[in-house]
């Protein structure tokens, strides 16, 4: 058994830490994996690629490449707490403002862009971003190729369809219904390889249609997330109420996810107390997804949206203990 936590239960300097694969997009993505840095050293993003809106949406139909937003922001999340580091993720996030073309681009998705077309290869050049911004962790696309989002909403009784991410993910009514296009779409060797090798697989918190849900919709990775031993943890939004999820509570979350993912077991599921309002069904929600539940403040304050990466990350740790300490990861 290999000792990867010092007696504190945090990763020590010299050491890498257990295999960790965490999948989402956007600022939930970003909120993991700043608590993971915590945690361990071996650790892979996984992104959704099917942004149409913004910086993102006007690079994909101009020169038909990945949306680099999100792959973006995971980098930046993964950046180095140093002053090159630091300079480079507040450099990666900075948009330009004008009158004219460059008008809202973000410079971190230019230079993604960028070493995508020198390179001719998506992982190679994120991994050259990666090694610039001196990242503790690698960053890789959900799949290979852009991906379409479709979603069936309901609202006053009415069903419409909505296509694309950004207006799924701003349409007003209640999401019954997601889909991708391609439904067998290009898949990158590496995504499904990590998540072969993981120790820990985390999911969440996110946009909950267009951000996580959309990894149980690609088969491929959706078999490799099954079939894979490792602990799986799910953490659950702050505010579950947003533009796609407006009358779903924790555990309508949960039950969406299992809806599409009905044979997929999770291990543990982390709950703020905060984000719980009258919810008699969490428990029930839980169990038919084979998790236990951990409720832990895990909000940067009492007012705030966001997740404390160190709240976060020691839920985390704890998740992973139940879990991976049968397995001999962690000796503690």
């Amino acid at each position: 058994m290999r000792t990867l936590l010092d007696s504190d239960g945090w990763v020590t300097r010299g050491q890498a830490g257990p295999k960790i694969v965490a999948l989402g997009g956007g600022h939930g993505l970003s909120a993991t994996l700043r608590a993971l840095r915590h945690i361990t050293r071996e650790l892979t993003a996984v992104v959704t690629v099917a942004d149409d809106g913004g910086s993102s949406g006007r690079l994909r139909k101009e020169l038909g490449v990945l949306p680099p937003g999100d792959l973006r922001m995971a980098l930046a999340a993964l950046c180095d707490d140093t002053d090159w580091g630091l300079t480079w993720r507040d450099a990666m996030q900075h948009r330009f403002s004008s009158d004219g073309p460059l008008d809202n681009h973000a410079l971190g998705n230019l230079l993604i862009v960028t070493m995508w077309d020198l390179l001719g290869d998506v992982v190679e050049g994120l991994d050259w971003v990666a090694r610039l911004l001196n990242c503790s962790g690698k960053v890789l696309p959900m799949c290979a190729e852009p991906m379409e989002i479709e979603a069936d909403l309901v609202r006053a009784g009415k069903k419409r369809t909505v296509h694309g991410q950004a207006k799924a993910a701003k349409a007003p009514g209640k999401v019954v219904d997601v889909r991708l296009s391609p439904v067998h779409p290009k898949i990158c060797p590496q995504t499904i390889k990590a998540i072969g090798q993981a120790e820990g697989i985390v999911l969440g918190p996110g946009s909950w249609f267009t951000s996580v849900i959309p990894h149980l919709l690609v088969p491929e990775l959706a078999e490799a997330l099954q079939t894979s031993p490792a602990g799986k943890v799910m953490v659950m939004n702050l505010q579950p109420h947003t533009d796609e999820t407006e009358d779903l509570t924790v555990s309508g979350h949960i039950e969406a996810f299992r809806h599409f993912a009905p044979d997929l077991k999770i291990d543990v599921i982390i709950v703020d107390p905060t984000a719980i309002e009258d919810d008699d069904n969490l428990e029930r929600a839980a169990d038919s997804v084979g998790a236990k539940l951990i409720m832990r403040q895990v909000r940067a304050g009492s007012a705030s949206e966001k997740h404390d990466p160190l709240r976060l990350a020691a839920a985390l740790r704890d998740a992973f203990d139940g879990y991976l300490s049968e397995v001999g990861v962690f000796e503690l």
